[in-house]
């Protein structure tokens, strides 16, 4: 079954010299791609992958080029015009894409980017944004455990964080007093889920919880001796500021590790700084 707003596999059916004609099926029949995307010494019966979307003209057609995102998904894009029927964003395709005014949250302005959703419109065809983004985000938190490694957008910037789109499905909060690296929207990232509140909101982390995190943040202390021979002048003693620019860890983080690696005794801790006794 095509499905338009996303990758198909087709086959060749005819080869002209504008273009080839691929089977679209009973639904759509043939599909033209043009010349200059036809692949070379394609062949009848030769399978393509394409892109299935509508011309300026509404007519159904397929190209090799990929879009920045498809339908289903939510992404950053660039508002590149602002006309009557609304703003059209630029998707990586020749034809723009269109967000009506009916979808915009506010008013677009030409050359500011926004996250969108793109869907289809089941009576034209034709493939549309939409700023809206609630109405496209679930509501059933139960497909989601605590410590799940998630896909995240980063949405938002707000006073307590960052907003996050997860799984390209639920909202997720991300919180100032737990990032530790640069963010921006827009973003796409690994995460994991914290917790599922009672109101159902949840909360996220960008590193593992619990003692995975430690483990991992201790691989990294361990590979920053070895490449300073085996010795650092920073201790748990150490300002949160210097522990950050060597380590890009908390220092609640860095004293966890640092005490789990010296229970092991991988690590001795000097006065003036933590010394690798291993490896």
């Amino acid at each position: 079954m095509i499905q338009i707003g996303k990758l198909n596999n087709l086959s060749v059916v005819k080869i002209l010299d504008f273009g080839i004609y691929l089977d679209g099926g009973d639904e759509f029949g043939e599909i033209l791609l043009p010349i200059k995307q036809v692949p070379e010494d394609t062949e009848i019966e030769d399978v393509i992958e394409v892109f299935i979307y509508t011309d300026s003209e509404d007519r159904i057609i397929a190209t090799t080029i990929k879009p920045y995102a498809m339908v289903g998904d939510f992404i950053l894009l660039r508002t590149i015009a602002v006309e009557t029927v609304g703003a059209f964003m630029d998707w990586g395709l020749i034809k723009d894409l269109l967000v009506p005014f009916s979808q915009q949250k506010k008013r677009m302005i030409e050359g500011r980017s926004y996250i969108v959703y793109l869907y289809l419109d089941d009576e034209t065809k034709r493939i549309a944004a939409s700023a809206k983004l609630d109405k496209y985000l679930d509501l059933d938190t139960a497909k989601f455990d605590t410590d799940q490694e998630v896909d995240l957008l980063i949405h938002s910037k707000t006073d307590m964080g960052y907003k996050a789109i997860i799984n390209n499905s639920y909202w997720g909060m991300l919180y100032n007093n737990e990032i530790f690296q640069t963010l921006f929207v827009g973003q796409k990232i690994k995460g994991f889920i914290k917790k599922i509140r009672e109101d159902q909101k949840i909360d996220l982390y960008l590193n593992k919880a619990g003692y995975n995190q430690i483990e991992d943040v201790s691989t990294n202390i361990i590979r920053i001796l070895k490449d300073n021979d085996n010795f650092v002048t920073i201790t748990d003693k150490s300002k949160p500021d210097d522990i950050y620019e060597m380590f890009n860890i908390s220092k609640k983080k860095f004293k966890k590790a640092i005490g789990n690696l010296y229970k092991k005794k991988f690590i001795d801790i000097e006065k003036d700084g933590i010394r690798l006794l291993k490896f």
